[in-house]
C-alpha cells in the first residue's frame, strides 16, 4: 500500500477527532492545530514528490476494484492542490493561535478547521463523482459552522446568503449525479469518461454538462450567482475569512477543470462560448464591485470573484497552454489571496477597524507588514516579476493564440482595475497619516474577533504572512520550473487517457497503481496543440 494518497484526508480527520477528545483543553487543541497541520504539510510534500516521479497514483479503498469501489487518485493537479492545502493549513494553524479569541476556541474552532481541511483534501483526491458531492457537503457543514461562530448579526446575515446559494448548488449537483448515473450506470469518473462516448442521446449529455457547470459555478462564485461570497466572507473572524478565501472557491474551480476535461470534454464545443463570456463577466463584475468598496475585507472578497474569472478563462479557452495558465492562476491566487486576508487581520489588530478611511500610517509603523502587503497585492494585480504576472502572461498568450481577442482585452483591463484597488488600499492603510478621529493607538488594540481580551502575540500573525509573501516571490523567481509542472498538468487534463488507465487499467489490484509520468519539457511554455510525449 502507498498511504500517501489517503493520508491528506485521514490526518485532518484524526486531528479533528483528537481536538474533540480534548474539548476542555485549550492548550491541547492549539497544539493539535499546529502539529496536525505540520503533519498534513509533510504528507502533502511526500505525495507531490511521489506523483512528480510516478505520474499517477491510485488506491482502491476497501479492496474493491474500480469502478465498483471508491477510488482515490492523485495526478499532478491533485498533488499541487494538496500541497497548497498543506501550506495554507499550517499558515492558518499558526495565525489562529494569535487571531482567534477564547470564545471561538471554546466552541469548536479548531475541530471545524480540521474538518474543513479534510473536506478540501477529499475533494481533490476522490475519483468518484458522488464522493465529490459528499466532500462538498463536508466542507459546507464545516464552513457554515465556522461562518456563524460567535453568532453576531452580520455573521448570521452573511451565513444565510452563503448557505442558501450553496444548498441550491448542492441540489443541482446531486440531481445531476442522479441523472448521470441513470444515463451511464456508474459513478467512477474514469469509468464515466469511457461510457460517455456511448451515450446515444447527445442532448442529455449537454443538459448534464450545463447542470454541472451551474453547480460548480455557484460553488466557485462565478457570474451570475456570485453575490453570496462578498456578502459573507467579510463577516467571520479574519482567520476564517482567510481560510475560505484561499481554499473554498478553488475547490469549485478544481471541479470544473476535472469534470470538463475528463467527463464532458466532448461538450466543450457547445459550452466554450458560454464559459468564455461567463469568465469575462466574472472578472468584470468582481473588479468593479471591489472598486466601489472602502472596507478592507469586502474589497478582497470582490477580488476573489474577479480572480475566479481568470481561472475559468483558462478552461474556457481549452488548450493545453490555457489550462496550464488557469492552474497557475489557481496556485498563485491561493497563496496571495490568503495572505492579503491575513494582512487585513493584522491591520485590524493594530488600528481597530477594517474601514480604509479610518486607517493610515502603517508604512512608517510597520514597514515589514507594508512590504508583505506590497508583494501580495501587486502580485494579485499581475505586476512583473511577481507570481501573478506569469499566470496572467500565460493566460493572455493562450487567449491570443486561440484568437479570443475580446476576452484577452478584458483580462488586461481587469488587471489594471485590480491594480487600482490595491493602490487604493496601499494609500489609505499604509501611506497616508492616521486620521485624528481614530483613537485606537497603533499596536495596542486589545480585543480579538469575539471581543475578548488578547495578549500581544503579533509575531504569530506576522510569521505566516512573511512566509506566504516569500512563497509568492519564489513562484515568480522560479516561474520556469513551476511552469513545467503546469505544462504537465495541462497535458494530463487535455489528454486524460493516463488518468483513465491509472484508475481502470489494473482492476482487482488493491495496491496503488503507478503510471509513468510525462517528461518535463525544456521550455517553460509549450505551444498549444503540440504533440504530447
Amino acid at each position: 500500500m502507498r498511504p500517501e494518497v489517503a493520508l491528506p484526508v485521514l490526518l485532518p480527520l484524526l486531528s479533528g477527532a483528537l481536538s474533540l477528545m480534548f474539548w476542555r483543553s485549550r492548550p491541547m487543541q492549539r497544539f493539535l492545530a499546529v502539529a496536525g497541520n505540520v503533519a498534513l504539510l509533510g504528507v502533502s510534500l511526500w505525495l507531490f514528490v511521489e506523483v512528480l516521479g510516478d505520474g499517477y497514483i491510485t488506491m482502491q479503498m476497501g479492496s474493491w476494484p474500480a469502478p465498483f469501489g471508491i477510488t482515490l487518485i492523485a495526478d499532478m493537479l491533485s498533488a499541487v492542490m494538496i500541497l497548497l492545502t498543506g501550506i495554507i493549513g499550517l499558515a492558518m494553524g499558526i495565525y489562529s493561535l494569535a487571531a482567534t479569541g477564547r470564545g471561538h476556541e471554546k466552541f469548536g474552532y479548531y475541530p471545524l478547521m480540521h474538518l474543513l481541511l479534510a473536506g478540501v483534501a477529499g475533494a481533490f483526491l476522490t475519483g468518484d463523482i458522488f464522493n465529490l458531492y459528499v466532500w462538498f457537503e463536508v466542507m459546507l457543514v464545516a464552513s457554515f459552522a465556522l461562518l456563524i461562530l460567535g453568532g453576531e448579526r452580520a455573521q448570521m446575515e452573511g451565513a444565510i446568503k452563503y448557505v442558501t446559494l450553496n444548498l441550491l448548488a448542492s441540489v443541482i449537483f446531486l440531481t445531476a449525479i442522479g441523472l448521470l448515473y441513470g444515463t451511464v450506470g456508474t459513478l467512477n469518473m474514469a469509468d464515466i469518461a469511457l461510457r460517455m462516448d456511448q451515450v446515444e442521446h447527445a442532448g442529455m449529455v449537454e443538459v448534464l454538462a450545463v447542470m454541472f457547470m451551474v453547480a460548480f459555478g455557484i460553488k466557485a462564485a462565478a457570474f451570475p450567482l456570485f453575490f453570496w461570497l462578498p456578502a459573507s466572507y467579510h463577516t467571520p473572524p479574519v482567520a476564517v475569512s482567510a481560510l475560505f478565501a484561499g481554499l473554498l472557491t478553488k475547490v469549485g474551480v478544481y471541479s470544473l477543470f476535472r469534470v470538463f476535461t475528463l467527463i464532458f470534454d466532448q461538450t466543450m464545443d457547445y459550452l466554450q462560448e458560454i464559459m468564455l463570456w461567463g469568465a469575462v463577466f466574472t472578472m468584470v463584475t468582481g473588479v468593479l464591485g471591489a472598486a466601489t468598496q472602502y472596507e478592507f475585507r469586502r474589497i478582497l472578497s470582490f477580488h476573489i470573484v474577479s480572480q475566479i474569472g481568470y481561472m475559468i478563462l483558462g478552461l474556457a479557452i481549452y488548450t493545453p497552454l490555457a489550462i496550464a495558465g488557469g492552474v497557475f492562476a489557481i496556485m498563485h491566487n491561493i497563496v496571495v489571496k490568503t495572505n492579503l486576508f491575513l494582512i487585513s487581520g493584522i491591520t485590524h489588530r493594530l488600528q481597530g477597524t477594517y474601514q480604509l478611511k479610518k486607517m493610515g500610517g502603517l508604512y512608517r509603523q510597520r514597514p515589514w507588514l507594508a512590504v508583505a502587503f506590497f508583494v501580495s497585492a501587486f502580485s494579485l494585480a499581475g505586476v512583473p516579476p511577481l507570481s501573478g504576472f506569469f499566470a496572467k502572461f500565460v493566460l493572455i498568450r493562450a487567449g491570443l493564440e486561440a484568437e479570443a481577442y475580446v476576452a484577452t482585452g478584458f483580462a488586461l483591463a481587469v488587471g489594471l482595475m485590480t491594480l487600482y484597488s490595491m493602490v487604493k488600499i496601499w494609500n489609505e492603510v499604509f501611506w497616508k497619516a492616521l486620521p485624528e478621529d481614530n483613537l485606537v493607538p497603533a499596536a495596542q488594540t486589545p480585543v480579538g474577533d469575539d471581543g475578548r481580551l488578547l495578549k500581544p502575540s503579533l509575531w504569530l500573525m506576522y510569521l505566516p504572512v512573511v512566509v506566504l509573501a516569500f512563497i509568492s516571490l519564489l513562484i515568480g523567481v522560479f516561474a520556469e520550473p513551476i511552469m513545467q509542472v503546469m505544462n504537465i498538468i495541462g497535458d494530463q487534463l487535455f489528454a486524460p487517457d493516463g488518468y483513465i488507465e491509472a484508475v481502470l487499467g489494473a482492476p482487482g489490484d488493491t495496491e496503488a497503481t503507478v503510471v509513468e509520468p510525462l517528461e518535463l519539457d525544456a521550455e517553460a511554455v509549450r505551444e498549444p496543440g503540440e504533440e504530447l510525449p
